[in-house]
């Protein structure tokens, strides 16, 4: 590990975690610490990998910090899988944190390995994929509940022939395919039909059906995806919130700052909702590449008024600011996630989801593709700025990380440790 001290915090998929994991982190947070840093990686394919990018990510801190600043460092191991847009060599690796789906997974693996071109192949494939997301499905079609707060994705209960075919548009337009959307080829030729609005069998669709199988590969990640965004928040607000808690009564006077990469930004944001009442032990929080909602912090959406972002003020719990890096060169964020998110929610459907491929709808995007949205005072800056002036001392702060952040995972740079260090006020 580069910096010390340092102690790792884990979970299982439920947010349980070791039973003296509270006595210990809160023992580390006595040692005359004045700062802890909480780092929470995104999806990662084993707990190794996870503490190595732990270490690479706090490597700069040390040669950051001011004189009289006695910081310690956690990383929060959870079981989490590679993001979209990843590679993924080997998809039998989701059994390490699926174990349960593991005859599942082997009969996934081996339709996209074999890709046949069959329209009873794609069916099975769909219904693969909603036993993986413990998504069940009546005898009218209708999709069982997934929980109180996450709406079961369309494209888990939709044709999974016309799905798997969207998202191969998707990856050949974001390629630059010679054609790209809207030409001669998969959904540019479907038309609407049909007293639901639904796709309709248009000439030339279902030849050719092995090209869909790349838009499978895609599809499987986004169920993935699915499946670990429900865990992301769970713990995040079961587990990583309540035991802040317990460090917050164990040592009161240390600072906390939260940061997390990608599905680990959602994760430590719904630790805020997690926190016990009139906790209020953290002093900042930063996103990478944040895997939420860019709706997540507002009050009321700007599409439907009567509804608020599923962290609605919680930014009121941190001391100090929420900053949102984003970049616009992040294209799991920029292209797969939005369109995740037209799919999975009660007021889009697959139709609406295919007219929008490449368009700019603000409904879906993520906040680390633009930034926080619809929370007045937002202060937006670019990086450059930031690394000069510093971070605001509170509120929501969004800022423009492209002049250094290419991918999603490219997050191991000194500049954002920089803006780390400078929103949690420990800089030299």
């Amino acid at each position: 590990m580069s910096v010390e001290p340092y102690r790792e915090i884990t979970f299982d998929k439920e947010g349980d975690g070791p039973a003296g994991q509270p006595a210990a982190l809160a023992a580390l947070a006595r040692q005359g610490l004045t700062d802890l840093v909480v780092f929470a990686h995104g999806w990662n394919s084993s707990p190794a990998g996870a503490t190595r990018l732990c270490s690479d990510f706090f490597g700069p801190f040390p040669g950051l910090l001011a004189p009289g600043v006695e910081a310690g460092y956690a990383g929060v191991i959870w079981p989490s899988m590679m993001f979209t847009g990843e590679p993924v060599p080997d998809y039998r690796a989701l059994v390490t944190v699926l174990p349960e789906k593991e005859p599942v997974l082997d009969r996934l693996t081996e339709l996209l390995a074999t890709a046949p071109a069959d329209e009873a192949a794609f069916a099975e494939f769909g219904a693969l994929l909603r036993e993986l997301a413990d998504v069940a499905v009546d005898g009218d079609g209708r999709a069982g509940a997934a929980g109180p707060r996450e709406p079961v994705p369309a494209f888990l209960v939709a044709d999974p022939l016309e799905v798997c075919a969207l998202f191969t548009e998707a990856l050949e337009a974001d390629a630059g395919a010679a054609g790209g959307l809207g030409q001669d080829e998969g959904f540019g030729v479907v038309e609407r039909s049909g007293p639901n609005g639904g796709f309709g069998p248009a000439e030339g669709f279902r030849a050719g059906l092995g090209r869909y199988w790349k838009g499978a590969r895609e599809v499987l990640r986004q169920a993935t995806y699915y499946v670990m965004k429900k865990r992301a928040g769970r713990v995040g607000e079961s587990g990583l919130g309540p035991l802040l808690g317990e460090v917050a009564r164990a040592a009161p006077r240390v600072r906390v700052h939260l940061v997390g990469h990608s599905m680990g930004a959602r994760l430590v944001a719904y630790a805020l909702r997690g926190l016990p009442s009139g906790a209020r032990p953290v002093a900042s929080v930063t996103l990478l590449q944040g895997a939420f909602s860019h709706y997540a912090f507002a009050t009321r959406l700007p599409h439907d008024p009567g509804r608020a972002g599923a962290l609605r003020d919680l930014q009121n719990r941190v001391r100090g600011p929420v900053v949102a890096c984003y970049s616009r060169h992040d294209t799991a964020l920029g292209v797969f996630y939005p369109l995740a998110s037209r799919l999975a929610g009660d007021s889009a459907s697959l139709t609406r989801a295919a007219g929008l491929l490449g368009s700019d709808d603000p409904r879906w995007a993520a906040i680390g593709h633009d930034g926080v949205h619809a929370v007045p005072g937002t202060v937006v800056r670019p990086l450059a700025a930031v690394l000069r002036d510093g971070v605001p001392a509170s509120g929501c702060v969004s800022v423009d990380t492209a002049d250094v952040v290419r991918s999603h995972s490219d997050i191991c740079r000194a500049e954002l440790a920089r803006v780390v260090v400078s929103a949690a006020r420990t800089g030299r």
